[in-house]
């Protein structure tokens, strides 16, 4: 029987290069030998926009023509929506009951990330709530509602993974082996730097491009883009590994290319402008198939809708499976 994968992506905006070449290559590449769930989480993404609940609600469909676009067979992959699986919530409520208040405080993950959210829960996070500090538990259950054994995740989620094994341990030891511990299955390339230069690429940032860019919109965010301070002039010799122009090339660009671009940058023989321009259009190149695969389901949103629902019920029949185990375990099996 094939082993199962659980990941999710929170639908609070579109894909952008760094979900592409981290996660996204992993998902096509195991697609094909795992029982593969994956969640559109929208319950986790309300935990940081639970004052704006259009945005997450459209991007349930947006993420999921995303996700389509990269290549993800929805014959292989079985997409679901979270707020339609009740188990997930009952096992949040169980695993609350494991975990403490410091333990979610001196997560590395929680912490960046309310660092990141100044404007929602104050400089010092004195307004965070109780759904955002305890959303490592929500994806505890996410993971083990489906019994879930291997887990595509950058490097910056493995802290909320961690979690997610202590909370199964610490289960596991008070009611009887039942759950499983899940394995973290990382990329080579575990995350992508922003245009400006940032180790993490994101919309809050402002320092992406997303696989739904037009052209004219890829031109712009190109010709921002970071390159070595230390090159003034057009003839000026520069670092590529200064520069984010480089770093983009060796993305979209052929190795020949890549290594030319590099010795040109190197000798003073290439300008940023120019080299900006061929960056320009290799991204463009790349973004072509993509964006002609999700015109597809733009142009037909019932294909979303039939995946969704198609998906989501071989979810629940899972999620029952699992959870009528675990309440056996609990003695609460009324």
């Amino acid at each position: 029987m094939k082993k199962t994968i659980l990941t999710g992506l929170r639908p609070t905006g579109n894909l952008h290069l760094g979900h592409f070449f981290g996660a996204g290559q992993n998902y096509i590449k195991l697609q094909d030998d795992y029982q593969f769930y994956l969640e559109i989480a929208d319950v986790q993404a309300l935990t940081d926009n639970f004052n704006n609940p259009e945005k997450v609600r459209k991007n349930v469909k947006e993420i999921t023509a995303d996700l389509l676009a990269i290549g993800l067979n929805p014959e292989k992959v079985n997409f679901f929506i979270q707020s339609q699986i009740p188990e997930i919530a009952e096992l949040t409520v169980f695993y609350s009951n494991l975990v403490t208040v410091s333990r979610l405080q001196r997560n590395p993950t929680v912490k960046a990330e309310i660092a990141q959210k100044k404007e929602l829960f104050g400089e010092k996070g004195e307004s965070i709530t109780y759904g955002f500090l305890g959303y490592p538990v929500s994806q505890a259950a996410d993971i083990t509602a489906f019994d879930g054994e291997l887990v595509p995740v950058g490097d910056d989620q493995l802290p909320l993974l961690e979690q997610c094994r202590e909370i199964v341990r610490k289960f596991n030891a008070i009611y009887g082996v039942t759950l499983k511990e899940p394995t973290p299955y990382l990329s080579k390339t575990t995350r992508i730097k922003g245009l400006d230069g940032n180790e993490k690429m994101g919309k809050s940032l402002g320092n992406a491009i997303y696989l739904i860019d037009e052209e004219e919109t890829v031109t712009k965010k190109i010709m921002g883009a970071v390159t070595d301070p230390e090159k003034i002039k057009k003839d000026d010799p520069a670092n590529p590994e200064k520069c984010m122009v480089y770093y983009y090339h060796n993305l979209v660009n052929s190795e020949e290319n890549c290594r030319l671009v590099c010795e040109e940058c190197k000798k003073g023989a290439r300008g940023c402008v120019a080299c900006k321009k061929e960056l320009i259009t290799h991204m463009n190149e790349f973004l072509k198939p993509i964006q002609e695969r999700r015109k597809k389901y733009e142009e037909n949103p019932e294909l979303i809708e039939e995946i969704l629902k198609k998906g989501t019920e071989k979810a629940k029949e899972k999620a029952r499976m699992q959870m009528k185990k675990v309440k056996e375990a609990m003695k609460i099996d009324y």
